[in-house]
């Protein structure tokens, strides 16, 4: 029994530091193989996080505070007070979610920006507009989505297949495993691997698709031209262009495609059309272009934390190629 007790102890000190973003790789293995052991362990870990759900934090812009809700269960299992964990609500709700997918399947959710849905056969995470979502797949694979995106994929995800939807930009960080391919499927381009390291961004209302890869070796279809599946290796990317179903490779600095990880923007010859979405993704806010302006592209880099959305658009009217103005509540770039 007392070892038992010591285990639980264990647990809970990994439930605490994933949910406050402080867990190593290697404990999150080991809270994640435990919940896997058998369906006692899976239900004790799900039992755990409904009782912080159950803190009664509701505001999404609250601190929530780990010594309440640690103290209902506490109470219900006679520990000692544990450390006290503080953060805000929406970072919270972002890391249940994760811990919800990786470790829970069957465990439902509700509330807060970010969506996690189940259906009979899909697992859907979305990141809300202004944010970013850090989660692992079932076979280990690191994914982070930006916001405004969403990926989607079954429940035997890691077992029988690596499929998975994307809708939106993610890197992905794929687990090598020479008998389940890792596979992305979009509406124009479908991309496929064994084990690599790749930024893959295709937004619904972006005009062109771009895989950056940085490790690896990763086969791109086209699924709007017929043409020989095309391969990039190493710091090459592809770009597609949606309205004429091009699809074109070229060498990249590819660590820069996932600098959005690390919350800073990168344009890299881009779009001002799609460089506007990039930054209403991520300001939450309107931004309308001149016709005459959609086809130009602009190159630099913004740290989204400590520059407002009127620096950064300072900044690249600088160039004198642009110029803006704010009127009825939107952005208006000429």
């Amino acid at each position: 029994m007392q070892h038992e007790e010591m285990i639980n102890e264990r647990i809970d000190q990994l439930i605490a530091e994933y949910l406050s973003g402080s867990l190593t790789a290697d404990a999150f293995q080991e809270l994640k193989n435990w919940s896997q052991q058998s369906d006692e362990n899976r239900m004790y870990v799900r039992n755990q996080i409904e009782v912080w759900f159950s803190s009664g934090v509701t505001a999404k812009d609250k601190v929530f505070d780990k010594e309440e809700a640690f103290a209902r269960f506490q109470k219900r299992i006679g520990k000692k007070e544990p450390k006290v964990y503080r953060f805000s609500w929406k970072t919270f709700y972002r890391v249940a979610a994760v811990i919800l997918i990786v470790l829970l399947p069957l465990a439902g959710y509700w509330k807060g920006q970010e969506t996690l849905r189940q259906t009979f056969s899909d697992m859907v995470v979305e990141a809300p507009l202004g944010a970013r979502t850090k989660l692992y797949l079932p076979d280990g694979t690191l994914v982070w989505l930006n916001a405004g995106s969403k990926i989607t994929y079954s429940q035997g995800f890691g077992m029988d297949n690596r499929q998975l939807s994307l809708e939106g930009e993610g890197y992905f960080e794929v687990v090598h495993n020479q008998d389940l391919p890792f596979e992305i499927h979009t509406h124009e381009v479908d991309l496929r691997v064994l084990g690599t390291k790749f930024n893959f961004k295709n937004y619904s209302d972006d005009e062109e698709v771009t895989v950056s890869l940085l490790e690896g070796k990763v086969a791109l279809h086209n699924s709007l031209k017929s043409m020989s599946d095309l391969y990039l290796s190493p710091n090459e990317k592809m770009v597609l262009n949606k309205r004429t179903g091009e699809m074109v490779k070229s060498r990249a600095r590819a660590e820069n495609s996932m600098l959005w990880t690390n919350d800073e923007l990168f344009f890299d010859e881009e779009l001002l059309e799609d460089i506007a979405k990039k930054l209403m993704r991520s300001y939450d806010v309107r931004i309308e272009i001149a016709d005459s302006l959609k086809n130009r592209r602009f190159y630099g880099s913004f740290k989204v934390m400590g520059n407002t959305i009127e620096e950064v658009l300072e900044t690249i009217a600088s160039t004198n190629r642009m110029k803006y103005r704010y009127e009825n509540e939107k952005y208006i770039l000429y």
